[in-house]
């Protein structure tokens, strides 16, 4: 791989990949050589038979011209060894959201939350009117309005496998739905005595057909649920305060974050647990793990390959699974009431890895890219900050909106980023690019909720206004 002849044109480079493991010795590159060129190189030493994209990131930026341009425009010495990081780019691209396809009436209060089933071909949104809604995508109206509970709907989740659809409360129950009919499957689950915060299912990978889930509430406990049992199995108690968020890893722990400044690690076959992560001086408000957008979308990807079998399915997740995550651990985020975002690595050390500021108020919602490369914190200072997912250095801000920003979503090949606003406006940003690729104006009121379905194709968002806008 060196060149001959090496003289001042040469540039000493070493590959790494984003946790810093080394691609090979250090070698001599010509200044002339840019992206390309290295990406024939990085799939050649990884013995890739087919050849892969990669992106290229010198000191967090990512490398679009040729060595040479790059050199003398950021003043970089020739003389030192130059650090380039390869990290694999999604083989699809995604089309950029540019307009909004359909405006559907329907709820009779605010939409609180909207989620896109894993294989992106059905949509749920909970509502203050105490509906679930299902909407048709094909036709862009509403399909079932699922009634029985009694106060707002809080959260939805789907199964990674697709086959069942949850709900919880203001008033702490929680419905499942079947899909065909809009109808409760069953009486509701009641185990909370106040509102439900969040929702989270086991992965597919771990356990085909799904049917354990945990759920968080503001009464300070988290419960895990067998849905075909149809009951309470395992109760995690012992946050001193409401908890916020709660996540099903890939590697079996549940993770719950509360108002008691605490995120707590648990296992998932007793309840025991594992450890208690602290440093946050307030409220952790959410959390996102490296691999969420693998696990939430278990075997189903942009290809929209359909399973016929449980077995098939845990296998193919669990193939997604293990080229996500690498051969680094599971990386956690975490946001709070006093500004800073937090990064761990939960099944290694209690301690924080990094402590991220910037923010200048509350951090209101986390999220990793799907390729769990980037993070993105929305906050009520009106920005959204992008940072590296491994090394939680700052990498841009994105400032635009003039509300605080409530909600985040990616799309799936991790190019852009959707943030919904109490501004009423969704905007997409360019994260090669670090700036604003759309404005999505269009509601009439603040936006709470957002998704963008795995398949691409679509956004939902909905909010105080009522409506349900899709966009394509």
């Amino acid at each position: 791989m060196d060149v001959e002849g090496m003289n001042n044109t040469n540039v000493m480079c070493l590959l790494t990949d984003p946790e810093g493991t080394q691609l090979g010795a250090p070698m001599y590159l010509p200044q002339n050589a840019g992206p390309r060129q290295l990406q024939e190189i990085v799939n050649k030493l990884l013995n890739n038979e087919e050849k892969f994209p990669y992106s290229f990131y010198i000191s967090d930026q990512e490398l679009v011209v040729q060595l040479g341009s790059y050199l003398e425009k950021n003043k970089v010495s020739v003389e030192k060894v130059l650090r380039i990081v390869y990290q694999p780019r999604a083989v699809f691209r995604i089309r950029p959201i540019s307009r909004c396809s359909a405006t559907i009436d329907g709820h009779k209060s605010v939409i609180v939350t909207v989620a896109f089933s894993p294989d992106g071909r059905q949509l749920a949104s909970g509502s203050g009117d105490a509906t679930v809604r299902l909407w048709d995508l094909n036709t862009q109206t509403p399909l079932h309005t699922c009634t029985g509970h009694k106060s707002w709907v809080l959260c939805i989740a789907w199964s990674p496998d697709g086959k069942h659809l949850v709900s919880g409360s203001r008033a702490g129950d929680l419905l499942s739905w079947d899909q065909k009919t809009g109808k409760a499957s069953g009486n509701p689950l009641i185990r909370h005595n106040n509102w439900v915060t969040a929702i989270s299912w086991e992965p597919v990978h771990l356990k085909s057909p799904c049917c354990r889930f945990v759920s968080s509430s503001k009464d300070g406990n988290a419960h895990i649920w067998d849905i075909s049992l149809r009951r309470c199995i395992i109760s995690l108690t012992g946050h001193k305060s409401s908890v916020t968020c709660v996540k099903w890893g890939g590697d079996g722990m549940i993770y719950s974050s509360s108002q008691d400044c605490t995120i707590k690690v648990w296992e998932s076959l007793e309840g025991k647990l594992i450890r208690e992560l602290k440093g946050h001086g307030h409220w952790v408000n959410s959390i996102a793990l490296s691999t969420d957008y693998v696990l939430r979308t278990g075997a189903f990807d942009h290809t929209g390959k359909q399973y016929s079998s449980p077995e098939e399915m845990k296998e193919a997740a669990l193939k997604r699974y293990n080229k996500i995550r690498g051969n680094a651990p599971e990386r956690l985020v975490s946001g709070s009431d006093d500004f800073t975002v937090f990064l761990w690595e939960p099944t290694i050390s209690k301690h924080p890895k990094l402590r991220l500021t910037g923010h200048q108020q509350l951090v209101n919602h986390v999220s990793f890219s799907p390729d769990g490369q980037w993070i993105a914190s929305a906050s009520f200072d009106r920005s959204v900050r992008l940072w590296n997912g491994a090394t939680g250095k700052f990498v841009a801000t994105f400032r635009g909106h003039v509300g605080p920003v409530y909600q985040t979503c990616w799309s799936a090949d991790s190019r852009l980023l959707l943030s919904g606003s109490k501004d009423s406006t969704v905007k997409v940003w360019d994260i090669q690019k670090h700036k604003l690729k759309q404005d999505l104006p269009g509601h009439a009121d603040e936006v709470f909720a957002v998704d963008w379905s795995p398949d691409g194709e679509k956004v939902a968002s909905g909010g105080r206004d009522r409506v349900l806008k899709l966009w394509m």
